[in-house]
């Protein structure tokens, strides 16, 4: 693959746009659906790469439009936008950018996980409120030290997130899909029971259709009252509509969330609750881990059209 046709896939990080652009002349697709559906009757046939990010990605319709596909790159790490089951069966190559955002992502686990046990977001609009002058000391929060710690997920993200917890002297589980070599940590079967033996649930699961609603009303139910949950993987991964339910109702202490189903919306109703942290999907946005992410992104279509093969497939 000397040379080839490039269309980008919705907004892109403007140095990653701008590289595309200048370098391979990368077309952009029309957002509005009425100019895509024409575009693609067009010029479908002409893209052999396509560069995305996770948040929009290549989906069924799109992959089925463009027949001569060879690749997707994609900016991020999670792809389950993109119709992976339809690239494997075409032969189409899958790529995402991971470990350089594996620290900044846990410190936005572990940032939630202080805040939200003790309290630190809430303790900060009650001053700002001025109730501490009108009503006296901040209500006690619970002690983030010490805590049992279940992570769902001990995959590259995961095992970063549960070192930072072992500064915290916390006892950590695991729930994945098979035990993980090499590790000392407790080994859950499932979900719930994860769920069951832990204080504070750390979502860390890649997203996609084989872990959608995998934290479902059952695994909130086992956490209890006195339990609190943290998502920074997809929103797609917990039942959004039993967590709400559980949050309100006080079956649940908590929740820290990174990610949510239909981003930008955030359930209204959770909008007051004082013990809910809410973040707008910012795990990995630091300067630093976001030009990695940039850097690799163009290092995998540089490889794809100078050598046919990519750096860090997804599936090869």
């Amino acid at each position: 693959m000397n040379s080839v046709s490039v269309l980008q896939v919705g907004p892109l990080m403007p140095v990653v746009q701008e590289s595309i652009t200048r370098d391979y002349g990368a077309v952009r697709l029309p957002d509005a659906p009425e100019e895509r559906a024409g575009f693609l009757a067009r010029e479908g046939g002409t893209f052999e790469v396509a560069v995305t990010s996770g948040r929009f990605g290549v989906g069924t319709e799109l992959m089925r439009a463009l027949p001569n596909l060879r690749a997707v790159v994609n900016f991020g790490v999670g792809y389950d936008t993109t119709d992976v089951a339809q690239a494997v069966e075409r032969g189409i190559t899958v790529t995402n950018t991971p470990d350089v955002l594996n620290d900044c992502v846990a410190d936005t686990a572990i940032a939630l996980y202080v805040d939200l046990l003790r309290g630190t977001s809430a303790a900060d609009r009650y001053v700002r409120r001025g109730d501490w002058l009108s009503k006296g000391n901040f209500p006690l929060a619970t002690k983030a030290s010490g805590r049992k710690v279940g992570i769902l997920g001990l995959g590259r993200i995961g095992k970063v997130i549960a070192r930072r917890l072992e500064g915290f002297d916390c006892e950590i589980s695991y729930h994945s899909r098979n035990p993980v070599a090499g590790t000392s940590y407790r080994y859950a079967a499932s979900p719930r029971e994860l769920a069951e033996g832990c204080e504070v649930l750390i979502v860390a699961a890649a997203g996609g259709a084989g872990s959608a609603r995998l934290v479902d009303a059952g695994v909130i139910e086992a956490l209890g009252p006195r339990g609190y949950l943290i998502n920074i993987a997809r929103g797609s991964v917990v039942d959004q509509d039993a967590l709400v339910d559980a949050l309100l109702s006080g079956r649940l202490a908590g929740a820290g969330l990174d990610v949510f189903v239909d981003e930008p919306k955030v359930p209204e109703d959770l909008l007051a609750l004082d013990n809910v942290v809410l973040l707008p999907h910012v795990g990995s946005g630091t300067h630093e881990t976001r030009a990695a992410m940039a850097d690799l992104t163009l290092a995998n279509l540089r490889s794809i059209v100078e050598t046919g093969s990519a750096l860090t497939p997804v599936h090869p």
